[in-house]
């Protein structure tokens, strides 16, 4: 059955700067001894197995080798409290890769799923700046504009789920600690945009 799911994307990574695995298709590895992330989704529109996931949010919890192609991956999936239990059956299975659509990408990556957990997620935006909280963790982060006040944008990306264009969101100010990863710090690499999938 076909699905889709839209809405807006908040990421979180543990790089300095601008992660280099987005801009390099994974060819280089990140700026830390381990590549942790929190890939937030605010859904605003979206249909699983007949199940209606319009105002759902999540957060991908990732933690990885530097150079993310190698695999390995650690990922574990954060649905807000007030899903029900159908919304939080189709998000597993749109994540899992099971339905296909951009997350199945991952499958090759991923070497230990860690589970899903659920606890209020609050993704808010104010004078331009956003914050997603969930459980104990947080971070807050703001589009970049140039000089025209446009969004600086990485075109061309097609090793990211939220690809193939990333708006560029430095993040502020980070503390993660969720399903047995954490991270954090200042001035870290960010990213914010709209996202579509569907399978």
């Amino acid at each position: 059955m076909a699905w889709n799911l839209s809405g807006t994307f908040y990421e979180n990574c543990s790089c300095t700067a601008t992660c280099p695995c987005t801009w390099s298709n994974m060819e280089y590895p990140g700026t830390t001894e381990r590549c942790n992330a929190a890939l937030a989704f605010s859904i605003e529109a979206g249909e699983v197995n007949g199940t209606d996931m319009a105002g759902c949010a999540m957060a991908l919890i990732i933690d990885s080798p530097p150079l993310m192609s190698e695999g390995g991956w650690n990922v574990g999936l954060v649905v807000d409290s007030g899903a029900s239990d159908a919304q939080v059956e189709a998000l597993g299975a749109v994540v899992s890769g099971e339905l296909g659509g951009p997350p199945a990408a991952l499958g090759p990556l991923l070497a230990n799923f860690l589970g899903i957990e659920r606890m209020p997620i609050s993704i808010t935006t104010e004078d331009g700046q956003h914050t997603v909280n969930f459980g104990d963790s947080s971070y807050t982060g703001r589009p970049h504009v140039n000089s025209s006040g446009d969004l600086v944008e990485l075109h061309g990306i097609d090793a990211h789920p939220a690809g193939p264009v990333l708006g560029l969101a430095p993040v502020s100010t980070s503390s993660v600690s969720a399903m047995g990863i954490s991270f954090g710090g200042e001035g870290l690499s960010g990213f914010s945009n709209p996202f579509s999938w569907e399978g």
